[in-house]
């Protein structure tokens, strides 16, 4: 009787930053249950390599080579969207980029890049995104933020300070549109194994560190953050807004 509400046959969802890591394996991942998918990043090869499997599944996939930091290409992606006579159903922030300088290290230029990419492009995708879910009062955003954005950790400053307001937005432009019916959620991965982090977890003291903060002491594998974007995609979370989800294998619930 509840299982057809997780369903995500005839949506249509765009992905950021869908060629590779989590961006591919959500973009596979909803395709499996059943969505059409619009595949945004700057490399076309690695959109179409996401594509193929998106089209094995018998799902259309929509490749559109995109700079997210500019709202100009973003109004594009869109207004092809539109030109297909398809509507946006489904919005996922993946995007994102990190550069580990220490705080007294950190660029003027790296601070803009790092803002620009992770933060301003998933507020400029959200509310260009937003204008057409409000129209036909129905929606579901989904940024990706960090347990960065929640704990502190070593390093990673600009990165953190992205990732909080990644979340803190989500909290806001739930508020905002929820009478419009756009529930706006937010995930947080810790480590996963993807290309941005594979040279960190050759490292095994690094490795070491990392497990020992995790409950479940090992390192995440992509799929498992597609069932959570499965869920508040679909109808199952109709009621769930604002909220941000932590796939961290217990790293943020721990105390002293």
């Amino acid at each position: 009787m509840y299982l057809p509400s997780f369903s995500l046959n005839d949506k249509l969802a765009v992905v950021t930053g869908a060629g590779r890591g989590i961006g591919r394996a959500l973009s596979i991942g909803l395709a499996e249950a059943g969505a059409d998918v619009v595949l945004l990043s700057r490399t076309r090869n690695d959109l179409e390599d996401v594509a193929s499997e998106i089209e094995k599944l018998g799902r259309k996939a929509y490749i559109i080579p995109t700079d997210i930091t500019s709202r100009e290409e973003i109004r594009k992606a869109i207004a092809y969207i539109e030109d297909q006579k398809r509507s946006i159903d489904i919005l996922i922030n993946n995007a994102g980029m990190n550069i580990r300088s220490t705080a007294l290290e950190v660029t003027d230029q790296e601070w803009q890049t790092i803002m620009d990419t992770n933060l301003k492009s998933a507020f400029m995708m959200s509310q260009e995104t937003g204008k057409h879910m409000k129209e036909k009062k129905q929606g579901k955003i989904i940024n990706i933020a960090s347990v960065a954005g929640h704990v502190a950790l070593r390093t990673g400053v600009v990165y953190a300070s992205t990732k909080a307001a990644m979340i803190q937005m989500t909290k806001v432009l739930a508020m905002e549109w929820g009478k419009y019916n756009i529930n706006v959620n937010s995930i947080g991965p810790w480590y996963f194994k993807t290309p941005l982090t594979a040279e960190l977890l050759q490292n095994e003291e690094y490795v070491n560190d990392i497990l020992a903060v995790t409950p479940l002491k090992r390192i995440g594998e992509l799929e498992e953050l597609v069932g959570p974007a499965v869920f508040l995609s679909s109808n199952a979370s109709n009621y769930v807004t604002g909220q941000t989800i932590f796939v961290d294998g217990g790293m943020t619930i721990q105390g002293f």
